[in-house]
């Protein structure tokens, strides 16, 4: 998660240094207690359930044939007859059975998977009650472990290989961030713990172990820390704000319907609200980590800046990141939910009812305030940036005030004050004669005077 930078920013002043550590190391310590509170240590185990065993096969014959025809009834639903028929052979290759091969029937139905010939699939083995030596097999589904493994190395390695030690950073905070995920945040929810809590705690916990194992301990690090917490706290706040407004209770999808058959006890209303943290904090943190970045290379490619020209300079290039990241979020959650959007689409309701049911309206406002948190970052974090990055400068260049200071070698009053980011004056002959308009200079170089750039003149000049 977050921006890479690969570049070390300039090390700030030890006051700044101090006052980071001193905003940063409480958060930090009130962020652990915190954990340690909440952490799930009655947490429920799962249910014991006897599922059929499942071993891993290899499909070795395929034989179709033609299904029965059987007579039509008023009650059939649509799809309800067959429309695969046959046998299909498969090596057990795991198990009591290992080695054997034994015979299934043609996978069938709704997401059946379709199997040929060398397939690895996962074998059901079923026993009927009433006679324990009558013994069935089915195929479940295809064998997907080895794809994702191999999917899983090309990731790591093409992150490694971009981005050296820095991509492997990122993906230690991407295990962290899972570890946090799976050990913490959904055993604390599942636990009955405030899921909104549970989830901006293990939100910042995520952030600090992410953003300072990604791109180091630095000022630079502990600006977007203080960005993202904030931006976080303000997001978990209209959350509150626009579910109540809205009326949402959470049961706004069929798998939060079925997991309040499963656990009763869980804050459906309180889960949705953890969505929307979590959600935000992958945005979140690639918005403030780029912001602190862009004012520290501004500052550092003009360092006669002030802090204002500093904030408005990089608030620019915050909104332009902003119109891209918003419509990025929009697209992701409208892409995790293309089935329920497709239902939507053939429902006969009026648009205005469909828009407003709870199945879309949480989807409304899961993105509407992951965008407002993240419209909020921006100048949030640029704020604080700039004000780090030109601490300890000394001079009024820092508070905006332009340099009046006069020259030493004058025996004249001081020159007017001028704007440091203001370019000088030229002449039009002059730039007329740069931009190779003017064919009479003699001293022009043929490329020049046919209007083109002298190919060995360095373009590294500043203005």
């Amino acid at each position: 998660m977050g921006a890479d930078h690969s570049r070390p920013a300039p090390p700030a002043p030890r006051r700044v240094r101090r006052i980071l550590v001193a905003a940063v190391v409480p958060l930090v310590l009130g962020t652990l207690v915190a954990a340690l509170l909440l952490w799930p240590r009655d947490a429920p185990t799962p249910a014991d359930v006897s599922d059929p065993a499942r071993y891993h096969g290899t499909v070795t014959r395929v034989v179709s044939e033609a299904c029965p025809a059987l007579p039509e009834t008023p009650e059939e639903a649509p799809g309800a007859r067959p429309q695969r028929c046959g046998t299909v052979s498969v090596r057990v290759e795991d198990g009591p059975a290992a080695g054997q091969e034994v015979v299934t029937p043609m996978p069938d139905g709704p997401g059946a998977p379709v199997v040929e010939a060398g397939d690895e699939v996962v074998l059901v083995e079923l026993t009927d009650p009433a006679d324990p030596a009558s013994v069935t097999w089915n195929i479940a589904e295809h064998q997907r472990g080895m794809p994702l493994i191999w999917l899983a190395l090309v990731f790591a390695a093409a992150i490694v290989v971009f981005g050296r030690w820095r991509g492997l950073a990122a993906l230690a905070g991407l295990a962290a961030s899972f570890a946090i995920l799976l050990t913490f945040v959904l055993p604390g929810i599942s636990a009955g713990r405030p899921p909104l809590l549970v989830a901006v705690v293990g939100a910042a916990l995520i952030m600090f172990v992410v953003l300072y194992l990604t791109h180091g301990v630095t000022a630079q690090t502990s600006v977007a820390v203080l960005g993202t917490l904030g931006s976080l706290v303000l997001t978990g706040v209209l959350g509150v704000v626009a579910t109540a407004a809205t009326h949402l209770t959470g049961f706004g999808s069929e798998d939060a319907t079925t997991l309040s058959m499963f656990q009763a006890d869980v804050d459906l209303h309180g889960l949705l609200l953890a969505g929307i943290i979590i959600g935000s904090l992958g945005v979140l943190d690639d918005v403030t980590v780029t912001q602190a970045a862009t004012v520290t290379e501004l500052a550092h490619a003009n360092p006669g800046l002030s802090r204002l020209q500093l904030y408005r300079a990089a608030t620019r290039v915050g909104r332009a990141h902003i119109a891209s990241t918003v419509n990025t979020i929009v697209l992701a959650y409208a892409g995790a939910s293309l089935p329920l959007l497709l239902l939507l689409t053939a429902d006969s309701r009026p648009v205005s009812q469909i828009l407003t049911s709870e199945f879309l309206a949480q989807e409304i406002v899961r993105s509407a305030v992951a965008t407002l948190g993240l419209i909020a970052a921006v100048p949030l974090t640029t704020g604080l940036a700039a004000v780090v990055t030109t601490a300890g400068r000394g001079g009024p260049a820092a508070d905006g005030a332009t340099d009046t200071t006069p020259d030493p070698t004058a025996n004249a009053l001081p020159a007017p004050a001028t704007p440091a980011t203001r370019r000088p004056a030229h002449d039009r002959a002059d730039v007329l004669r740069a931009l190779g308009a003017d064919g009479s200079d003699p001293t022009a170089s043929p490329a020049g005077r046919r209007g083109w750039p002298d190919p060995d003149r360095s373009t590294d000049s500043a203005w």
